[in-house]
């Protein structure tokens, strides 16, 4: 068969594949994200498959369900239904056909488990103070008066979430025998993340409660884990606010937390570590302190439909094998074991990966594992636990990717003039013509402290697919390479983060003959896009760029974002009341009369991140002088674009990017 370049409306025809389950009698069920195009919507089902890869089949009949859960007898499958903008809860009995409502979406789930015994199922879900419900339920029976919306505290917004809506979420719930709810949380607080321990007596919870008045939580980044009883409401305090925990579960004899936490020694750009604290109250203990590497999945790409797996997992069966947990490593994302005494092993295997979710069979022989790979999108795999040998089960987009042709990227390593490994990827059109040079595009990550992976992103494989090389390098700042190289750009934006990637470029024109010096772009989103910006303010060597999602001005970035004051105060290294000269001289717009490079500007219009008044500066700035630049505005879209958005809005921007390239870098003959 012959294949074609992949092309931005391929977008339309992927299958995500995510959340993986196992039950008793080694039944995977998983959830598989399809686009609706006639809705310009996503779907999802639960779809089914055995340990050998046979009988992939629909469980679920809906076309949004998802966080598929078995009964810890295997009988039952429950999963959460998107119906009427709320959320409920169904269950499937292995002997029955049709689903059944278990919870209402009245209740708006957020997240569900499953106790051991199979009696109960906690739930969280988000509710107003009481107080505040009555003063809403009276204004609600007077005339509708239109009010202003108040706030007080110091973040009143969140990505993705929008303003703030005075709701907490708690902690419910509820007996599978009758059918009763009982709320088991209340407070001025957010509690996530429920985990049930071994015996089913104890829930345990993350939250962050801050009990002296004077100080803000909105500027405190602990949080910690609370623990109640069964059929009491009298929560104690796990930790000691020592640490921002983002992940645990029980140990397998149900003595002790395990977590997944950071000190913050350097802000956002510190390590997540393993932890282990008792159940009863402690202070957390490192496990494995020598070990320097990113708990979790850190890696960036727009293939991935749910986030990360929580982890760790222990075996019940094989308490001495240690914990399974998530590892962000030189490139890749792989599932780690690791023992209490500190050894580290690596359990799936070699090659470029991407491990974004797992999950282990109740024998403990085996995990299932969610992942991409440089050749294919998200399926699922089969691990074995002591070969690491990996057997694919899903194989939703084979018959779909024999039509394209892929582009495998080339892993690029090289030193940089002060001495840092770096570390990246360059991926060369599949079908070209051999005698003519490559024009070469710099991707840029955001983060800063996130990582690229040489896996399959359709965002690189659409524009390689124009006729591209398309580089993109982890400079020092990206997780997976150390705790010193993550810290390394704090304090120093635009300067040993500029010159890495600058190198990377000059490395690769020197590496590969069949490079075009003369026709260079660039491109980054989020933290890539202010590095865009800085780039071509400070050079002219690139004759094109695109810039998504940016930031251009850290005075303005600092009150409007939702992560202003510790994003710019922690990695940029001051705020406007003490350090404005500073923050200026660091800001793209200072310099953005210096701009010769024709500039494309991307941003969608509910960013709360990195807010849309961030590329409006730079376009007026650009313009004002004259520059060539093109704003193009995404309605009702956050910072997440690339990888959640509209799809007509994802392939309209791939769309926008391979134009812009084609009309700056296209074919020598074709040049403008």
């Amino acid at each position: 068969m012959n294949q074609r370049p992949i092309m931005p409306e391929d977008l339309s025809h992927y299958r995500w594949i995510s959340q993986p389950v196992i039950s008793l009698n080694g039944q995977v069920a998983y959830v598989e994200q399809t686009i609706d195009q006639d809705k310009n919507e996503y779907n999802t089902q639960i779809r089914g498959i055995s340990l050998d890869g046979d009988e992939d089949i629909a469980l679920s009949d809906g076309t949004k369900d998802s966080s598929p859960a078995w009964s810890p007898d295997g009988t039952q499958l429950t999963f959460i239904r998107s119906v009427d903008g709320g959320k409920g809860l169904w269950t499937l009995h292995s002997d029955q056909k049709e689903p059944v409502m278990l919870i209402s979406p009245a209740r708006k789930i957020l997240s569900y488990t499953w106790s051991p015994n199979g009696q109960y199922i906690a739930f969280t879900s988000k509710v107003q103070p009481e107080d505040q419900q009555k003063k809403a339920d009276v204004q609600q029976e007077s005339a509708p008066v239109l009010r202003g919306k108040v706030f007080e505290r110091t973040t009143p917004k969140a990505e993705g979430a929008g303003w703030w809506d005075g709701q907490y979420s708690q902690l419910f719930v509820y007996e599978i025998k009758s059918g009763e709810i009982t709320q088991v949380t209340s407070g001025l607080w957010n509690i996530s993340a429920p985990a049930w321990s071994p015996d089913s007596k104890q829930l345990s919870f993350i939250s962050k409660q801050v009990e002296d008045e004077e100080l803000d939580a909105d500027l405190l980044y602990f949080t910690d884990i609370y623990s109640v009883q069964l059929g009491e409401s009298d929560l104690f305090k796990v930790t000691d606010s020592s640490l921002a925990i983002s992940q645990f579960s029980y140990s397998s004899d149900g003595q002790q937390l395990i977590l997944i936490a950071s000190d913050r020694e350097y802000g956002s750009g510190s390590h997540n570590s393993l932890y282990a604290v008792p159940v009863q109250r402690g202070v957390p203990r490192i496990i494995a302190p020598q070990l320097d590497m990113q708990m979790g999945n850190a890696a960036l790409g727009d293939m991935k439909s749910a986030g990360a797996s929580p982890s760790p997992i222990s075996d019940i069966h094989h308490p001495e094998r240690g914990v399974y947990v998530l590892g962000t490593h030189n490139g890749n994302v792989e599932v780690y074991r690791i023992r209490e005494d500190g050894a580290c092993q690596s359990v799936t295997g070699a090659g470029e990966k991407d491990v974004y979710q797992y999950t282990l069979t109740s024998d403990g022989t085996s995990l299932v594992i969610a992942a991409l790979t440089d050749e294919h999108p998200g399926e699922l795999y089969r691990v074995d636990i002591d070969s690491g040998e990996m057997f694919r089960l899903t194989r939703r987009n084979d018959e779909f990717l024999a039509e394209l042709a892929v582009n495998v990227p080339l892993r690029v390593e090289f030193k940089s003039s002060d001495g840092w490994p770096l570390q990246g990827w360059l991926a060369t059109p599949a079908i070209r013509d051999t005698n003519g040079k490559l024009p070469l595009i710099l991707q840029i990550h955001g983060g800063p402290h996130a990582m690229y992976t040489g896996t399959y992103s359709h965002e690189m494989q659409t524009l390689v697919a124009q006729g591209y090389a398309v580089l993109w390098i982890n400079p020092r700042g990206s997780m997976g390479y150390g705790q010193e190289f993550a810290r390394a750009c704090r304090g120093d934006f635009a300067g040993g983060d500029y010159r890495d990637l600058m190198e990377a470029v000059d490395y690769a024109l020197a590496t590969y003959d069949f490079l075009d010096a003369s026709r260079l772009g660039v491109a980054g989103g989020s933290y890539g896009g202010v590095m865009t910006n800085w780039i071509v303010a400070h050079t002219h060597r690139f004759k094109a760029a695109v810039t998504q999602r940016c930031i251009s001005n850290w005075l303005s970035m600092y009150g409007t974002s939702d992560i202003g004051i510790s994003y710019v105060e922690g990695v940029i290294g001051g705020n406007p009341a003490e350090n404005a000269e500073f923050l200026w001289s660091r800001s793209p717009l200072a310099h953005a009369h210096h701009i010769e490079t024709p500039l494309l500007i991307m941003h969608g219009e509910q960013d709360y991140r990195t807010p849309i008044a961030q590329a409006e500066e730079l376009y007026t700035t650009l313009k004002r002088y004259g520059k060539k630049t093109r704003l193009i505005r995404y309605p009702g879209s956050n910072h997440s674009l690339l990888k959640s958005g509209k799809p007509s809005l994802r392939i309209d921007s791939f769309e926008q990017v391979n134009a812009w390239f084609n009309q700056y870098l296209g074919n020598e003959e074709g040049e403008q």
